[in-house]
């Protein structure tokens, strides 16, 4: 009998953020385990940096979900978790928002938070996004990097960057737990855990660690 799959979708057109989040997960490929599949929205936008590149992707991940009869559960790989809701409502099956599962492991890491987003106008989405969540109180703050998505992924001086940016939501915000707020962000997660000297969540990993869960507890 194959192992249950889990299918981790990138909603970007964007192959290079894919690898770096297939690499992320490696380390929570384990034997007898489910099987971790990484895949790349091929008509999503090269990069989800507004509102409306949120919007363009919630019909077509609706339908890869639909289509899918292999998966025992979804992980949307973006932080504005788009199409979530809409993409629950096409299956029995566990969809996870790489967003709502970061945060959520953050609290058990500390009191307050801090977000990393690539930038300034992601802010008012993901805050938006909090409210609804009814956490807004746990928030310390979030702060921009100023860069593209694609800049997270393969850019020089990102990690740079984040350091500088994380230390301001530790030392300035009181922020007692860091969470990236991009897919691309995922290989400087460890690096900068080791820069803060706090918890640095990054969302992909959280949102699998939480699908391979509920993918174990539905086969007991």
């Amino acid at each position: 009998m194959s192992p249950p799959r889990i299918l981790v979708i990138n909603p970007n057109s964007n192959t290079v953020v894919t690898a770096g989040v297939a690499a992320a997960l490696r380390p929570l490929m384990f034997a007898d385990g489910p099987k971790i599949v990484c895949e790349t929205l091929t008509e999503g936008p090269f990069g989800i940096e507004s509102q409306a590149d949120a919007e363009s992707v919630t019909m077509p991940l609706r339908r890869r979900v639909e289509s899918d009869n292999m998966s025992a559960a979804f992980v949307i790989a973006c932080y504005s978790d788009p199409g979530l809701h809409v993409c629950r409502e096409a299956t029995t099956r566990p969809v996870l928002g790489i967003a709502e599962c970061g945060v959520l492991t953050a609290l058990t890491r500390a009191e307050t938070f801090g977000v990393i987003a690539i930038a300034q106008r992601s802010i008012r989405r993901h805050l938006r996004y909090l409210r609804q969540m009814g956490l807004m109180d746990r928030l310390a703050a979030e702060r921009p990097l100023d860069i593209s998505v694609a800049e997270t992924a393969s850019g020089q001086h990102t990690l740079s960057k984040m350091i500088a940016v994380g230390r301001a939501l530790k030392e300035e915000d009181g922020a007692g737990a860091v969470v990236m707020g991009c897919a691309g962000m995922a290989r400087h997660r460890k690096p900068l855990e080791d820069a803060l000297g706090i918890p640095v969540i990054d969302p992909t990993q959280a949102a699998v660690t939480m699908a391979i869960g509920a993918v174990q507890f539905a086969g007991q």
